[in-house]
């Protein structure tokens, strides 16, 4: 298995409600580490926790010291705790981050569950078809000599059987290996993630969710003072989504060259005509990071439901692939059983 390079979300949205509710109480940063530090499940951010709190001894802020880790934390995680550092706003910085972070781990769970049960039934037809071909190759050859292939591969008894097992495996292995890939790899991201913006039902969910967590990140760092092409650029990186990081130097440099936040996002083709149609109407009335944090929860709504589309897709298409792949082995089955008879009575005739 790959191993992430970051300390996962689930960890994060557990230390980040932690590291809220102790700041809140004016408890001293080191203590508010070792404390939400210790219960994780992840032993990096433990180890992590005591290097930061020996930088801290040393002079470094809490910011300083979490880059110090590399990316251990992701940027995003990062970027946002220098802010609430720099504006006082720390302990309300890890309760956003502690919400970012448990709804990610509940959105992937939602998925996992609904999608469970269509792969339980793919892995079933896999291992009935297997197992068809192990009894098949016991049974006596056909006229021919040879035994009955119900595939058309030449897969024939134990060693048939164990090869069909294997492809299946070496895909399924293949196929994590890449998703890793894309999904850890800025490079993957940005080569993948335009192409699946345009695929109608995965497209429709993966920008719901970048715009959410854009309108999320960017109405925090506004509200918390940051200037304007950290707070974009940290917000574009929110999205977790290739195709929107790869545009932020466009956005950037169109709003450099004098262009409204509105026509500077309208130029990167990522956001749709309603919701740039209500950020106009913020900049107008100056009211950017408050229209901007509503619409994030608007599009988190509008994300889970395509995701809930989502799921059904690819739960369909599981459950279509086990019925072509049932109904494919019952025709091929019974046109080899029937093949003798149509010859005998061809002979008789």
């Amino acid at each position: 298995m790959i191993r992430s390079r970051q300390i996962s979300s689930q960890a994060l949205g557990a230390f980040s409600r932690s590291m809220a509710r102790m700041l809140e109480a004016g408890v001293d940063v080191r203590k508010s580490l070792q404390t939400s530090s210790q219960q994780s499940r992840d032993s990096r951010l433990a180890s992590s926790a005591q290097r930061i709190q020996k930088a801290i001894a040393g002079g470094s802020s809490l910011a300083e010291s979490l880059n110090k880790e590399g990316e251990l934390y992701p940027p995003l995680f990062r970027d946002l705790v220098n802010v609430g550092e720099l504006t006082g706003t720390a302990p309300e910085v890890f309760a956003s981050l502690a919400k970012y972070y448990e709804a990610r781990v509940q959105q992937v769970r939602e998925f996992r569950s609904q999608i469970a049960w269509p792969v339980i039934q793919l892995v079933a037809a896999i291992g009935i078809v297997g197992l068809l071909i192990f009894i098949l190759g016991l049974l006596p050859p056909q006229a021919n000599g040879k035994p009955l292939d119900i595939i058309g591969l030449g897969l024939y008894g134990s060693s048939g059987s164990a090869k069909w097992f294997l492809s299946w495996i070496a895909g399924a292995v293949l196929g994590y290996l890449g998703w890793k890939m894309i999904s850890n790899y800025p490079a993957g991201q940005m080569a993948m993630h335009p192409l699946l913006l345009r695929v109608p039902v995965i497209g429709r969910c993966m920008q719901s969710f970048a715009i959410s967590r854009f309108s999320w990140c960017f109405a925090l760092t506004q509200q918390a003072g940051m200037s304007i092409r950290p707070s974009l650029e940290c917000s574009l990186k929110a999205t977790a989504n290739g195709a929107f990081i790869a545009a932020e130097p466009w956005i950037w440099q169109q709003m450099k060259d004098g262009e409204t936040l509105t026509d500077a996002l309208t130029s990167s083709r990522l956001f749709p005509m309603e919701y740039l149609q209500v950020v106009a109407t913020a900049e107008e009335t100056g009211t950017v990071p408050e229209q901007l944090d509503r619409l994030s929860h608007l599009f988190d709504d509008e994300a889970r439901r395509s995701m809930n589309r989502l799921t059904v897709f690819f739960s369909g298409a599981i459950w279509l692939s086990v019925v072509v792949l049932i109904v494919f082995f019952i025709f091929r089955i019974f046109f080899l059983i029937a093949a003798p008879y149509r010859e005998a009575l061809d002979a008789v005739r």
